[in-house]
C-alpha cells in the first residue's frame, strides 16, 4: 500500500502525481502550480500476471520517503 495517503504532502507531491499517472488514476484534479519534491522516495513496483491470459498490471506504491510527515487519512480532505 502506498504510504502516501496519509502524507501532509498528497496534495502537492510530484512522486504521489507520478504513481496516480501510472495507475492511470487521477484523486485530485487541481493543478499543482508549486510541486513538493520528496527526499529519497522509495517507489515499489510489483509486476502481476495471470497464468491464464496474457495481461500484466503493473501496481506502484511508494514504500518509504524521508519527507513522509503523517497526517491519518489527508488525501480525503
Amino acid at each position: 500500500m502506498c504510504i502516501c495517503v496519509n502524507c501532509k504532502h498528497v496534495h502537492n507531491c510530484i512522486t504521489y502525481d507520478l504513481i496516480q499517472q501510472q495507475h492511470n488514476r487521477r484523486y485530485n484534479n487541481k493543478i499543482i502550480n508549486n510541486y513538493f519534491i520528496p527526499k529519497e522516495a522509495l517507489i515499489s513496483i510489483n509486476i502481476n500476471t495471470n497464468y491464464m491470459d496474457t495481461n500484466i498490471c503493473f501496481d506502484w506504491d511508494l514504500i518509504e520517503c524521508l519527507s513522509f510527515v503523517e497526517i491519518p487519512g489527508y488525501w480525503i480532505t
